[in-house]
């Protein structure tokens, strides 16, 4: 059976880390979301009400 290790990891509430970047989310479950990461993605989502489902728009600063 092979071994499976998770690809990031929940520090805190609204923070994650991965072997390549952090990234921290503001907002909660309903509502708008913000996440911010070190690699300068910026990512904005929201669950709509009804069939809409859920909306999001990304940014990519990224290093250069």
């Amino acid at each position: 059976m092979p071994l499976t290790f998770r690809k990031s990891f929940r520090i805190l509430p609204g923070v994650h880390i991965n072997k390549r970047s952090w990234s921290l989310t503001t907002g909660g479950r309903t509502g708008p979301r913000r996440t911010h990461s070190s690699t300068g993605r910026r990512t904005t989502s929201m669950d709509l009400p009804g069939p809409f489902g859920w909306r999001r728009t990304t940014r990519r600063g990224g290093r250069r």
